[in-house]
């Protein structure tokens, strides 16, 4: 039967032939192309080197995630951030820290006096005055209390004639310590910025975690693009040599008048198609090739923007087991976008203790103790103000008392002996005087603030309550938007699966169909065009298998990525990135 049906073929052919020849000029035969038949000249193919590429290096799927870790500028940013909210916590935790006030001056005042009474007999008071008060205050991380303590020094002279002491050597040595009773007791704005800080700190490390992880999926996934690229240019060049040969043989069978010229005319369109896509397949390299280079490289100066990048990674084809109850946990306990609004919720936390504290009344207990220390030198007696008016009448009491024999009145004087000589020395003996506690100062003091309406609190903690529940919000539609992830992803794992299976039998199909095809058009029982249309067929399965093959890899890395599990997967290990 197989015989009859080739048979009836070649006489097909040949009556065919012979309708043709009687169609055309005798001079011009089938057998030779010449100018003016259907037979088209020969056409080389070379496939053009890719633009700006002059070496190539092989590139695993690690050795491609270790350098997006290291140098993407998404990361970097996440980097930035995380080193800034260090940086700020350590700023909150600076309210704590003591500072060191130094206060001082020189001060020399002439003062108009117009009475005896103020001290100067000239009309003028003259005051010299060197202070200098340093100090300390500290905020203290218990209870909202604050500390400052001080030494104080002054050198004090003036022309004052009521001065005992000239110059005078001041020094007082004081305490202070502010206790909250009510509100800031238990909780106050340092101790509030100082755990939100924290949470904030918490905050860019879980969004550094986010980042790091979405980062790795798109290098993976950029990855299994490139791989397939690779693959399919590899198909398509096969396609091209497929192509020549069919070309080859339909040109030789041509000429031994086996085939129409039209044959040769079909073998040269259908090498033309397989040589658009090749051309089609390195463009897509190169485009796919780049926006790996992009993820992975650390600038545009990089030597490797002039390397072809060859993956070497198989890919990876094995569906994950994990039941759906256990992955969406998984993704429940493991997913940053739970922990984000986790930490959002605890932030507003302490917002509303904080702000439902400041609703309070302010009530401040103050204790102060101070000592004082005073020195100087005693100036020499002198004429007493008060009484020196009285001198001519004392000067003639005392001649009468001469004469009668009785003992003359002592001079009436202003300084000198009066003087304790616990405030004789210098400026050593007076801070002594603080040492020994000769003149201490106790103050204890209850000041009270009542806030009429104090709407600005009740507005901040009325904000903060309803913020309480956005967050809540917030965290059922995130769980929901991550069990939607992972029933997406594990939907998409199983038929990517299945599309593989299908692909690759596919693939096996139309390579057998194509075999059979070409042995039945060598036995002259099919034609040109079934031979042709299997070459395409057999070109889309194998296409189709590795674009199935890169489609199951980016699968199960997005399916990583929405249960994050990608990072651990991958033995990536960030807790001591900065």
């Amino acid at each position: 039967m197989r015989r009859l049906i080739r048979r009836h073929v070649l006489w097909a052919c040949t009556f065919s032939l012979a309708l043709a020849q009687q169609a055309r000029p005798p001079a011009q035969e089938l057998t030779s192309p010449r100018p003016g038949t259907l037979v088209p000249p020969v056409r080389p193919f070379q496939l053009p080197a890719r633009t700006g590429v002059e070496t190539q290096m092989e590139i695993t799927l690690d050795h491609a995630l270790a350098m997006a870790l290291a140098n993407n500028k998404d990361i970097e940013s996440s980097r930035i951030d995380q080193l800034e909210s260090e940086y700020t916590l350590t700023a909150a935790q600076g309210a704590y820290d003591p500072t060191l006030n130094v206060n001082s001056y020189w001060e020399q005042q002439i003062t108009p006096v117009a009475s005896a009474l103020g001290g100067s007999s000239t009309g003028s008071l003259l005051s010299k005055t060197w202070l200098a008060d340093p100090g300390i205050t500290q905020p203290l991380p218990w209870y909202g209390g604050a500390f400052k303590a001080d030494l104080s020094s002054a050198d004090v002279s003036s022309n004052n004639t009521f001065l005992s002491l000239n110059p005078q050597y001041e020094t007082s040595l004081n305490f202070s310590y502010t206790q909250p009773l009510w509100r800031n007791l238990m909780y106050d704005s340092n101790r509030h910025q100082i755990d939100v800080a924290k949470k904030n700190r918490s905050l860019t490390d879980e969004q550094f975690r986010q980042r790091v992880m979405t980062i790795t999926q798109q290098a993976e996934q950029g990855y299994w693009e490139l791989a397939y690229a690779y693959n399919n240019l590899q198909v398509q060049l096969e396609a091209v040599r497929i192509g020549i040969q069919q070309d080859e043989s339909n040109r030789r069978q041509e000429e031994q008048g086996l085939l129409a010229p039209i044959d040769v005319v079909a073998a040269q369109t259908q090498l033309a198609n397989f040589e658009v896509g090749a051309y089609t397949a390195q463009s897509l390299l190169t485009a796919a090739e780049n926006s790996l280079k992009e993820l992975i490289l650390p600038d545009r100066s990089d030597t490797l923007w002039s390397t072809a990048l060859i993956p070497v990674t198989p890919a990876d084809v094995r569906p994950p087991l994990t039941p759906l109850a256990d992955a969406i946990a998984e993704a429940m306990a493991n997913r940053p976008e739970i922990a984000q609004v986790r930490i959002n919720g605890e932030i507003n936390e302490k917002d509303v203790r904080y702000y439902r504290d400041q609703t309070k009344p302010q009530v401040n207990l103050t204790a102060q103790y101070s000592r004082a220390g005073l020195s100087g030198a005693i100036l020499p007696p002198g004429p007493n103000p008060f009484t020196s008016a009285f001198g001519p009448l004392t000067s003639q009491i005392n001649e009468l008392s001469t004469l009668a024999g009785l003992p003359p009145l002592s001079v009436i004087a202003f300084g000198g002996g009066a003087i304790s000589p616990v405030l004789v020395g210098n400026y050593g003996h007076s801070l002594s005087g603080i040492w020994a506690g000769d003149f201490p100062t106790t103050e204890v003091q209850l000041s009270i603030s009542l806030p009429i309406r104090n709407r600005t609190a009740e507005s901040n903690l009325g904000k903060s309550l309803a913020e309480t529940r956005r967050i809540r919000n917030q965290r059922e539609q995130t769980e929901q938007n991550i069990q939607s992830d992972v029933r997406t992803g594990m939907e998409n794992v199983q038929m990517a699966q299945l599309r593989l299976q299908a692909a690759q039998v596919a693939r096996e199909s139309a390579e057998e169909q194509y075999q059979s095809e070409q042995r039945q058009f060598r036995a002259g029982t099919s034609t040109l065009f079934l031979v042709q249309q299997r070459q395409a067929t057999m070109i889309t399965a194998r296409s189709q298998e590795r674009r199935s093959e890169a489609d199951m890899s980016e699968a199960i890395a997005t399916f990583q990525l929405v249960t994050g599990t990608i990072l651990a997967e991958r033995h990536i290990n960030i807790s001591n990135k900065q």
